[in-house]
C-alpha cells in the first residue's frame, strides 16, 4: 500500500509542478506554447536549486544517494515555488510599464 500512495504523491506533485507553470491563453496552441517556454525558461534555476538541496542532503547523510524519484519530487516541489514566484510576478507586472 505505501507503494501506491508514494505514486500516487508523485503524480500529484508531477500534475501540480505543470499546474503551476500552465499559461492559460484563448488559444491551445499559445497555451501550449506559452508553458512549454515557461518551463524551458524556469528549468535551469530549477535544477540548479535541486542540485544545491541535493547535495545538502547528502552531505548530512553521510554520503548516502538520495534516490531518483525523490531527486524529481523535488525538482517537481522547487519548480512549484519557481512557477507561483514567476506567476505572481508576470501578472502583477501587467499594465505596468515593466511587463510592457
Amino acid at each position: 500500500m505505501q507503494g501506491v500512495k508514494e505514486k500516487v504523491s508523485f503524480y500529484l506533485t508531477a500534475a501540480g509542478y505543470l499546474l503551476f507553470n500552465l499559461r492559460p491563453s484563448a488559444d491551445l496552441a499559445v497555451t501550449v506554447q506559452s508553458t512549454l517556454w515557461q518551463i524551458l525558461q524556469t528549468a535551469p534555476y530549477v535544477a540548479g536549486a535541486t542540485w544545491f538541496v541535493i547535495a545538502l542532503l547528502q552531505y548530512m547523510s553521510d554520503g548516502e544517494k538520495v534516490p531518483w524519484e525523490r531527486r524529481f519530487r523535488l525538482f517537481f516541489t522547487i519548480g512549484i515555488f519557481a512557477g507561483l514566484v514567476y506567476a505572481i510576478i508576470e501578472y502583477t507586472a501587467t499594465g505596468t510599464a515593466a511587463g510592457q
